[in-house]
Order: C-alpha cells, then structure tokens, then sequence
C-alpha cells in the first residue's frame, strides 16, 4: 500500500491541468498522481495519457460532482493519506513532507493543509484556506491570513504549526481511513463548505486538523464558481445554516440559528444593493431550500459533541470586522 496519493477531481478543466499538473508529476515524486475525471468531453484524458503516462487515471462517465466524485474515488484508493488537490493549483518543491510528516507524527492528527497563497498575487493569501481555516460562535469561516473579503500579504506572520478549525479543500491532506469512516464529504453541498463540515465531524470524532505553512501552494480560486454569480451566493449561504443545522449542539442551535438567519437577513438588503437583486433572491433560495429539506438535513445531525476543545473563535468575527474594524486575524487575539 502506497503511502500518500496525490488525487485531483477533473472536469473539463484540461486548461488547468496543462498549466499545473507538471508542477504537480515533478513535485510529488516518489508519491502517487492520481486524476480523476468526471466525465470530461475536452480531451482531459488524452492530454495525460499522452503527456504525463505515469500519472493514474479513474475515469467516471458522468459529472459525480466535487463531493461524489471524490467519495467514490476514494474507495478506489489504497493508500494511508490523499491530497485532494484542485486542478488549479500551483505546487511547489517539497511541498508533501513537511505535512505528511506532521501527520505520521501524531496520529491524532486527521487532516491537514500547507499555506495557500493566490496564484495570480503570490505575495497574498487565498481566500479559501490561507494558513488555515477557523468558524467563530455563529458558524461565520475566516481563515488566518483572510477575514470575508479582505486578504492579507504574506510576511510570514502565521509561520507556525497550529490546530486549526478546518483545512481547506483545495489542498487537503487527510488520513483516507478517516475520510471514509466519516462518510466522506457531504455529497447534498455540491460545492462550498464541504471540507468544513468534514473537519468539524473529524473535531467532533476526536481527531484534530492541523495548518503545516512550512509547506505552501499557488491557488487560482474561483474555478468552479465566480463571486459574482447568485448560484455562489446561494450555495453559501444554504450550506452555512446546513452546517450550523448539521453539528451545532442543541442547547446551543436552539438560539444560535434564528439568530444566524436574521442576520441573513441584513446581509440579503447588502447584497441586493452591492451585487444585485438576483444575489438578494438567492439567499432566500437558500433559506427555503433548508426549510424544505429540513428533516433530510436533521438526520445527518452529529450527535457526539466531543469537539469542545476545538480551535474555535469565541466571539463574533463579523462584530470584530464590521463594527469593530478588526480586518486581519492577528486583530483578533484569539484564545482557545
């Protein structure tokens, strides 16, 4: 069995594994490449047969999507440890050790992620993960190094090896025992938030996810969805309540998610008048479609409860951000 596979769910994007997949083969030697396609129609699998013949192919014949695509690859794979690794990634030499060895270390570490930068402004974290992803009281993520739209520039002030809330998908290492004993991700996601709620269940098992910045990446972002487009905006906002409805404790949810939702609400009236009212309607798509789902969603409810000492923000990151004016994480000060 091997030790670690590097495995990255592709659909239609040979763009992307044109620019990126030679950094990834070079890279990761002596480890597995893996590419899994959704039943791409854009020569994704020629291209590798061709150009990169050692890299492992599992092709679906239809779009599984982000979640089913690597749940049912997963149960294909044999080894210790997967990446799951976007297609627009940029890797970089001897970006696997350092991680994979902070997880041999301790075994109680389940999951973890390097530091991701942005590929487009590489001297600036990227939104979705930077050196590690964190939720505060209301289930609102933020990650250090990125607080809702504002970006930090790396200057190596969030270099240490630290526990982190959740890791993020676009390069997650994760011990693939684990990831299946949880059920993998969320398949009703689709897309956004998945790897939260993974590493919130992984918190709530026993296990813990770490931020390892002595590795770093290059990512593009917003491959599958652009900000600008409603279907984003519902997406977030109908797997954040999802999240909250899926892993709060009761005696907490029971106040918590009324209040997450007015504040919905507020953020509704903002989006309509800075994005557009197509991005206003999609928040209340979202509020009716876990309104309907409702009883689907409270069966996947996790009942263990044993993540009270998880890495996560007491307080309320969009009070310190908005009201308070704390636009960088080292503003926050937190205390676990």
């Amino acid at each position: 069995m091997s030790t670690l596979s590097v495995v990255l769910l592709n659909f239609n994007g040979r763009h992307h594994l044109e620019s990126f997949l030679p950094s990834v083969v070079k890279y990761s030697i002596p480890h597995e490449v893996v590419v899994v396609d959704n039943g791409s129609t854009d020569g994704s699998i020629e291209f590798i047969k061709t150009s990169f013949p050692q890299v492992k192919i599992i092709a679906f014949e239809k779009n599984l999507g982000f979640c089913g695509g690597y749940n049912k690859a997963l149960q294909l794979i044999e080894s210790e440890y997967v990446v799951l690794l976007n297609t627009d990634v940029e890797v970089t030499k001897n970006w696997i050790e350092p991680v994979l060895r902070q997880l041999q270390v301790d075994r109680n570490i389940k999951a973890a992620q390097p530091k991701i930068l942005d590929q487009k402004a590489k001297e600036k974290f990227e939104y979705a993960g930077a050196s590690g992803g964190y939720i505060d009281k209301l289930g609102y993520p933020f990650c250090r190094g990125r607080i809702f739209q504002t970006l930090e520039k790396d200057e190596e002030q969030y270099e240490d090896n630290r526990d982190i809330f959740w890791a993020s998908g676009s390069c997650l290492f994760i011990h693939r025992e684990t990831y299946v004993n949880l059920g993998g991700l969320d398949e009703d996601f689709f897309a956004h938030m998945e790897e939260i709620d993974l590493c919130w269940r992984i918190w709530s098992s026993g296990g813990r996810v770490m931020v390892v910045p002595q590795s770093k990446v290059y990512h593009v972002g917003g491959g599958t969805l652009d900000k600008s487009k409603p279907k984003k905006t519902y997406l977030n906002f109908r797997n954040g309540l999802s999240l909250l409805i899926k892993n709060e404790r009761s005696n907490i949810l029971i106040w918590k998610l009324p209040l997450r939702i007015l504040l919905d609400w507020v953020a509704l009236l903002k989006f309509s008048i800075e994005s557009g009212p197509q991005h206003g309607l999609a928040i209340l798509h979202a509020h009716a479609h876990v309104i309907f789902h409702i009883g689907s969603i409270l069966k996947k409810r996790n009942t263990t409860n044993t993540n009270v000492n998880s890495p996560r923000y007491k307080g309320w990151v969009i009070w310190a951000y908005f009201i308070r004016g704390k636009k960088k994480f080292s503003d926050l000060k937190m205390k676990y």
